[in-house]
Parts: structure tokens; sequence; C-alpha cells
């Protein structure tokens, strides 16, 4: 975990942007925080510093201009780990294919290839190493 990653976290409080905000439990939000750095370009806006079993309870994120929050399982409150499914969070981006292959060379794996769709613009989807679905969207024209 890099210091700059920890320091925002503790230090740092954000105002919320965007109208739906996702809130993402992943097992290891510190270091989600970190790999969505390199993957999405996100910055972190603040958070919680992690409890003595390495855990934070929030990480808030800014990525494509939107915030996106993070925290660890905590079963002991409830909040026991499962896989994330039937969601997909979609980035509106201004160039799907250098979203795309950030994404893949930072460790994210291929869903969908970025191509032109039906509907007229370019997309494409990845899946991070905590299971979430990325998708990229640039309109066309």
């Amino acid at each position: 975990m890099s210091e700059a990653v920890l320091e925002k976290v503790e230090t740092a409080t954000a105002p919320v942007k965007g109208g739906v905000v996702a809130y993402l439990q992943v097992d290891g939000a510190l270091a989600a925080a970190e790999f969505y750095t390199r993957a999405l370009g996100a910055e972190v806006v603040g958070g919680q510093p992690p409890d003595e079993q390495g855990r934070t309870m929030h990480v808030h994120l800014y990525i494509n201009d939107g915030s996106v929050m993070l925290c660890d399982p905590y079963p002991e409150h409830g909040f026991a780990s499962a896989a994330p499914q039937a969601f997909i969070l979609t980035l509106q981006v201004d160039d799907a294919d250098a979203w795309w292959t950030r994404a893949i060379e930072a460790g994210c794996t291929s869903v969908v290839e970025v191509e032109d769709m039906f509907w007229g613009d370019r997309y494409g989807q990845v899946r991070d190493p905590y299971g979430v679905v990325w998708a990229f969207n640039q309109p066309l024209g």
C-alpha cells in the first residue's frame, strides 16, 4: 500500500459527486483503491484509516468525475463478503479504447473487447481483480 493512499484516506474529505454513487464492498478496500488509481485513473479523496485487522470501513474515490465508495467486509456486523453480481458500472468516456487498455494493463481481464456497437457507441467491458465489471461507453458522433 502506498503512503500516498494512506495519507489521503487518513486526512482528506471531499464532496460526493454524481447522482447515484456506487458503494462497493471488496476484500481489501485500500488495495482496491490503489488498484483503481492505476486501472481507472481514480483519485483517493477521503476515507477512514484501517483497523487493527487491516480493514477499512470507508474509502472515497473520484473516478471519471464521479464518486465511488469502497469498504471491506465486516461479517461480525452483518456485512459478509459476497461476490459482485447483477450489475455493471458504466463510465461514459471520450476514448473507450484508452480506458479499456489502461484497465487491462493494470490487471483487469477482458469481458467484451472494445468495438463499435449497434446503438452507435464504442463500448467494451473489463472485470477487475475484485470481480467488479466496468464498462466503457464512448458516444460516436
